[in-house]
């Protein structure tokens, strides 16, 4: 069929189900609705869908559109549930269930006719997090159940005044209800209530005598201190008291109103700098963490027998100069250990998605941080690459883009769960791209391949990456269970008899490799390319980078895959 999808933003889920459909034979168009109602008017009469779907809308469609064609709206939550904000009220209220419906525009919102439906476990994890990963799934699955229905032309919506379906409207979650009370909230409700806004819209506090928000939470278990009060950094985030603990905050966001010039998501120490308050002391956290240590640390290194596990946690998958850095000496580290097997990431959710525009943004000199955060990335992947005493796997339990792919593929293997996009390719930040891709990209998936996966810059489900060699093996498992059935299958190939040659191979290969054209000149090449674009403030990165740090409109209302993911970090 041909499907047109109508979002608000090209986001993770908007992305899967474009990949996945685009999977199953369909011809797959998208608009952002961001644009205009007249854009979406344009975009159907262009495309004449069968079929509209739209995965993320903030906006109600046009009502000659959904009276005209059928329009299956993606509601973040169970059949009979209304209301613009869903997943806020599951988290709020503590649901360990939740659900997904697949159902028809009308007029009132939410209140169409159910196509399919689906549920989901609500683990504790931050609002982002779980719509990437279970609520991901779930919505995944029903759209596509939906869409066959819907070709089959057999099947009947179900009409939500079916006395089945409990109909229940749930209000804006108002930016009060987040509202943290230090002195009388424990830190389990501090939790949840930074958990509900970890991405968008973030909690509004006070810190330092200015308001900010707040942008995600994680439990500490050893720093004590007065609710409320400032205890500590480490690497990058703070912690803050709360009435019985305390609690780690990785990200903080100025407003608007503050006069900060970079009134968006930075890393939290970074925002505080540039206001008065107390020196806090920076306290570090060991790789390994003891048994039973409850704490919150970016990058850790475990391991069981023969394999190493560092696995590393970035907010929104952007990585920093300072990120790369300490990645870096952890996998040196890692690297000391005796181990044949290395396993890099495994966490659920995000990999990488490359340089951390937010960081560079926010910069004195954007073009020069650029150029750091790139080199420090380009270190990393060639310290991978350039391993060979050990088979090292990437094994990615969420989405990849950009400069995240290519760290993936400095491995000799790439494990994805099977509900991960990737976006191999830069083109749409205005960038040739680094990290070793012109060596990884073909060498993967040949030169032909390599170019249209570039040139194209559309995202790939984990299927289709299999498929043309760009991922080794599909890992099925939600996302809760990613890390435990990745250490299965590495514990599996710890133990193949064959792997001390795959090893040797694998040595050989590299050199040969080397001797035909050094990782130097791959290096050097791209960063020519590179290091034009950054030092250029004419070339339209520039541009590109505000307008998506910022969340400003940049142009273009066709049928297109766009750039961006409210949800995510960045995706590019």
């Amino acid at each position: 069929m041909d499907i047109l999808l109508v979002a608000s933003a090209f986001n993770s889920l908007s992305q899967r189900v474009y990949a996945e459909l685009s999977d199953e034979g369909h011809h797959v168009d998208v608009v952002l609705a961001s644009h205009g109602a007249e854009a979406v008017r344009t975009a159907v009469h262009e495309t004449r869908p069968d079929l509209i779907i739209a995965p993320m809308l903030k906006t109600a469609l046009p009502e000659d559109i959904w009276q005209g064609h059928t329009c299956l709206i993606v509601h973040p939550g169970p059949p009979g549930d209304r209301g613009p904000s869903s997943l806020d009220w599951a988290i709020a209220e503590g649901a360990l269930h939740w659900g997904v419906t697949v159902l028809q525009a009308e007029a009132a919102m939410d209140a169409g006719a159910v196509w399919a439906a689906g549920s989901f476990p609500v683990p504790p994890v931050g609002k982002s997090n779980l719509y990437r990963g279970e609520a991901s799934d779930a919505a995944s699955a029903a759209v596509r159940l939906a869409v066959r229905r819907y070709a089959d032309g057999s099947f009947k919506p179900q009409p939500q005044s079916d006395p089945a379906i409990r109909v229940v409207w749930r209000d804006f979650f108002r930016r009060e209800q987040r509202r943290i009370d230090w002195e009388t909230d424990t830190t389990e409700t501090v939790l949840r209530k930074l958990r509900g806004a970890d991405s968008q819209p973030g909690v509004l506090d006070e810190l330092c005598g200015q308001e900010m928000f707040l942008h995600g939470g994680h439990p500490e278990d050893r720093l004590h201190g007065r609710p409320g009060e400032l205890l500590a950094t480490r690497a990058g985030a703070v912690c803050r008291a709360t009435r019985d603990g305390a609690v780690w905050i990785p990200e903080l966001r100025p407003r608007k109103a503050s006069g900060d010039p970079a009134p968006f998501r930075r890393p939290a120490a970074s925002v505080l700098a540039s206001f008065p308050g107390p020196s806090l002391p920076e306290v570090a956290a060991p790789l390994e963490l003891p048994s039973g240590r409850i704490t919150w640390s970016d990058i850790r290194y475990r391991q069981h027998g023969d394999v190493g596990f560092l696995s590393f946690s970035f907010p929104g998958g952007a990585m920093s100069t300072g990120h790369c850095r300490r990645l870096l000496a952890a996998y040196r580290y890692a690297l000391t250990r005796p181990t044949s097997l290395l396993v890099l990431g495994a966490a659920r959710d995000f990999f990488s998605n490359g340089i951390h525009l937010n960081v560079i943004e926010a910069a004195a000199d954007p073009a020069g941080e650029s150029w750091s955060n790139l080199n420090a990335l380009d270190d990393l992947v060639e310290a991978v690459l350039r391993t060979t005493d050990r088979m090292v796997v990437a094994a990615l339990g969420g989405n990849a883009a950009a400069g995240g792919v290519m760290l993936a593929l400095a491995a000799d293997q790439v494990w994805c769960r099977t509900g991960s996009v990737l976006n191999p390719h830069y083109r749409r930040m205005g960038l040739y791209g680094s990290e070793f891709w012109t060596y990884t990209l073909p060498r993967r998936v040949g030169t032909e391949t390599a170019e249209r996966l570039t040139a194209e810059a559309l995202p790939l489900s984990a299927a289709s990456a299999a498929r043309i060699g760009l991922v080794d093996r599909l890992v099925q498992a939600p996302p809760h269970e990613f890390t435990a059935e990745v250490e299965r299958l590495a514990a599996e190939l710890a133990h193949d008899p064959d792997l001390p040659q795959r090893i040797a191979a694998k040595a050989a290969a590299r050199q040969a490799d080397e001797a035909r054209q050094p990782l130097a000149e791959y290096r050097r090449d791209e960063l020519a390319r590179m290091r034009a674009i950054f030092f250029d403030p004419q070339a339209p990165y520039h541009a590109l980078r505000t307008a998506f740090v910022r969340k400003l409109p940049n142009g273009g209302a066709r049928p297109l895959t766009p750039v961006g993911d409210p949800v995510a970090g960045d995706v590019r």
